[in-house]
């Protein structure tokens, strides 16, 4: 019997199994699909290597969330290539996203506006996002479910930074009003592009919160391994078995009873026992397959967030070098239009492979990624025919608008594929194939998330349909708390074992007094 097993391998459960093995306990990592990674994972086609979801890591410096978790399980080094930041296309000008934070202050102002109410805005997030990304490197954790909870969350953010927790109740476009921006079309297009891309959220109801995170994302550090999420997963789970963790892929869990101390893990491939589990798949999964009171700890919050899913749609391209040598940064961000609804190639999201990384494509050529966030609900329903053509359709159109930034993109590729919300629940098993989590708004994120405990001592859960939500950031916070959790349940554990030994040795001694 294992002492934990986690159900999932993507960011969230390698997180936790590789923190759990360094600290001591046997665990056992659970994949349905043929690999780990979910929706930070990848494939391989042709000789190219593609990320399928995530391209670039956030907040994996020394000092980041990331970069504390490797540093925890002592990783060894990975070969990263620090993104200087990515460049913006908005209807009527482009802004450059940079990762310097003077550089990035000063595109601002200059692009988007440089009134005292701009210089004010932008002041305002930056005291918000420096607060909160401190907390969130200090071990903040949501929802409070206790007075211990609450004294972590206030050392973590800190006495000096505890007002800014009025603001928890405000939306972006909160914020927006209240300096008097809202009608700021350049401002909030781009706006409304990070919030999109990080929180999957609009303006009018995304948590200023969770958006001013999103917004100053590059200043946390973009970070792209070499051979791409391929590259990082390769190492990873090469440390992982080094540490004596078991990853089974292929191995789909269909159903957990039991309870702490003894769960029963049921496969595919035959019954795994531990004495706790955490899983990392979305909620509404883990709610068929585990006990019942962790489907009735779940149900409420399911049916809150029905609505609150998404898809995306993605193009794989390997295309000739030439196609793509043309711009001095490599990944940027496309808005078409101030006045149509994001989505469907409106907020477009374009990743292309480094010069010189054989381990991405071939050489003389590049991996790119077209992403945009869609609606579920068209690709339902759909008759075969009508779906190949309706994909068909929609990666030409993604295309058409990438030509924006590469104008002879895709005009000889050697691959092309397109991803579809079907796509994800074939190959990741999401229901409908919504990706990301939640859709993130007042009523649903933080105090009012899905917390990690289920309800059932020993079962825990995690990933992104938990807080703090989506995102390989926020996959990685989450794994400290919950490690920290289950090692703390595992000492429970402990005490009556200790405490049967301590009785045994004092008669033993007793007797032989």
């Amino acid at each position: 019997m294992k002492d934990v097993a986690i159900i999932g391998a993507g960011i969230a459960g390698i997180a936790i199994a590789t923190r759990l093995q360094k600290l001591g306990f046997a665990t056992q990592l659970f994949e349905a699909h043929g690999q780990p990674g979910g929706c930070a994972g990848f494939y391989r086609r042709r000789g190219f290597s593609f990320d399928v979801g995530a391209t670039t890591l956030v907040d994996f410096g020394p000092s980041g969330v990331g970069g504390e978790w490797l540093s925890s399980i002592a990783m060894p080094p990975i070969e990263w290539e620090q993104l200087p930041g990515y460049l913006a296309w908005l209807p009527d000008r482009t802004v450059t996203l940079h990762r310097d934070p003077a550089l990035w202050n000063e595109e601002r102002l200059n692009t988007l506006g440089c009134t005292p109410a701009h210089h004010a805005f932008w002041m305002f997030i930056d005291r918000l996002a420096a607060a909160f990304w401190q907390a969130s490197r200090r071990g903040v954790k949501l929802p409070i479910q206790s007075i211990r909870d609450a004294v972590r969350d206030m050392r973590a953010l800190g006495a000096m930074h505890l007002p800014l927790i009025r603001y928890l109740n405000w939306t972006v476009e909160d914020a927006l009003q209240a300096f008097g921006l809202h009608q700021d079309r350049a401002l909030t297009g781009l706006l409304a592009m990070l919030i999109e891309d990080t929180v999957h959220s609009s303006v009018r109801e995304a948590p200023l919160i969770n958006a001013a995170l999103g917004i100053s994302i590059r200043g946390a550090g973009l970070t792209r391994a070499r051979g791409g999420m391929r590259g990082f997963w390769q190492a990873l789970t090469t440390h992982y078995q080094t540490l004596g963790g078991e990853l089974r892929v292929g191995c789909r869990v269909e159903q957990i009873t039991g309870e702490r101390g003894k769960f029963y893990i049921r496969t595919r491939r035959g019954e795994f026992q531990a004495a706790q589990v955490v899983s990392t798949l979305p909620a509404s999964l883990t709610s068929c397959i585990a006990p019942t009171q962790v489907a009735r700890t779940l149900s409420p919050y399911l049916s809150r967030n029905a609505n609150a899913l998404g898809g995306a749609l993605c193009v794989f391209l390997g295309v000739p070098e030439q196609e793509v040598c043309e711009q001095d940064f490599r990944h940027h961000q496309l808005l078409q239009t101030y006045n149509s609804p994001l989505g469907d190639g409106n907020n477009m999201f374009i990743s292309v492979s480094a010069p010189g990384d054989t381990e991405s494509a071939p050489t003389g050529y590049r991996s790119v990624m077209l992403s945009t966030h869609c609606s579920l609900e068209p690709w339902e329903a759909l008759s075969a025919s009508a779906y190949q053509a309706q994909k068909r359709t929609s990666g030409d159109h993604l295309i058409s608008l990438a030509r924006r930034v590469y104008p002879h993109l895709a005009e000889q590729a050697s691959v092309y594929e397109v991803a579809t919300p079907r796509s994800y629940q074939f190959f990741t098993f999401r229901p409908r194939g919504a990706v990301g989590g939640f859709r993130l708004t007042l009523y649903n994120a933080n105090q009012r998330a899905i917390p990690y405990s289920s309800g059932v001592p020993g079962f825990w859960l995690a990933g992104d349909t938990t807080w703090p939500g989506l995102g390989t950031v926020a996959c990685v916070l989450g794994s400290k708390i919950v490690a920290e959790q289950v090692a703390e349940s595992a000492r429970y554990l402990q005490r009556p074992r200790w405490f049967l030994a301590s009785f045994l040795q004092g008669g033993a001694e007793y007797a032989r007094s």
